[in-house]
């Protein structure tokens, strides 16, 4: 984290340096985290959180997959996020709320079920994949990485554990020269980024992986389909082959990380223009026009500090 701000920890705010896990944490261990990434925007009321309750359902949704029991209600939960935002005085910030499960000692069924550490830090955060590419669109390539199959782990479930498939993908990438990598699912179709969910457009239709496709059904994901719907458009879930992304008009990702960005090279192949295309630069204008008061928030996604 950029700034040494306070942390949500446990039921309390406490200083940066004040919030520590014990080496026994069965999440070092295994894996045993699930979490959220969310924004908020500065907006021209003020500083709004994006679709905070889909995303905090999600994150109770994950605790309930993997049997991590929660400490605080969806309430507390709520207004902790409220709380930690106010305390940092950032007018958009990027919030992680973390459950783990905590010190219960080794072995992989947890000997204490009740040992859970909940934390909610909270940062600046601009263009994950730079202003540039937010812009213009990004380099990716499909990695030799497969996402996991539908009976492995739950992929819906945004557990740390998953997020080891996303970093080897992302890895190979970079070790490429790449902005960001993509991956097949176990039956080499199209499945999503390395954190990030994946859009072609072709012949003026939007086009994107099923959730069976292995992907984490992202919250961003579902706004662009609405948005999209807005502008006259429907947006697709079919399967998808590699070579119809090499032959897309035009691509983009989307997750709370990445917001919408274009996609203008895969592999060797520039994709349509070779920068931000038309579709995607609309889809892209009302998605922030959400926060710059262009777009009517009509579906109530902003919850204002």
């Amino acid at each position: 984290m950029g700034t040494k701000f306070k942390i949500w920890f446990n039921g309390e705010m406490r200083e940066f340096d004040d919030c520590k896990v014990h080496v026994l944490s069965h999440a070092l261990h295994y894996g045993s985290s699930v979490f959220e990434g969310i924004r908020a925007y500065k907006t021209p009321q003020g500083t709004a959180f994006f679709r905070l309750d889909d995303h905090l359902k999600r994150l109770f949704y994950s605790a309930s997959i993997y049997r991590i029991p929660m400490r605080y209600s969806f309430d507390e939960i709520r207004d902790a996020c409220f709380e930690a935002v106010r305390s940092t005085g950032l007018e958009s910030a990027y919030i992680r709320p973390l459950v783990a499960r905590g010190a219960c000692g080794l072995g992989v069924i947890p000997k204490d079920m009740d040992a859970v550490d909940v934390s909610i830090m909270v940062d600046s955060w601009g263009a994950y994949l730079g202003e540039e590419g937010l812009r213009n669109g990004i380099r990716a390539c499909i990695t030799s990485w497969q996402r996991l199959a539908p009976n492995t782990m739950p992929t819906g479930a945004k557990a740390g554990g998953n997020y080891l498939s996303s970093q080897l993908i992302g890895y190979e990438a970079k070790d490429r020269g790449y902005d960001e990598g993509i991956a097949l699912g176990h039956d080499g179709l199209l499945s999503e980024g390395a954190g990030e969910n994946l859009f072609i457009v072709k012949n003026g239709k939007i086009l994107t992986p099923p959730c069976s496709a292995s992907i984490l059904g992202g919250i961003t994901r579902d706004s662009v389909f609405e948005l999209a719907a807005d502008l006259g458009y429907n947006v697709i879930e079919q399967s998808l082959s590699r070579e119809q992304l090499y032959g897309a008009d035009e691509a983009f990702f989307s997750g709370t990380a990445v917001e919408v960005t274009p996609i203008r090279q895969i592999d060797h192949l520039a994709i349509g223009n070779g920068g931000c295309g038309p579709i995607t630069k609309r889809i892209q204008s009302e998605f922030f026009g959400l926060f710059n008061g262009e777009t009517e928030d009509k579906r109530n996604w902003l919850d204002h500090l």
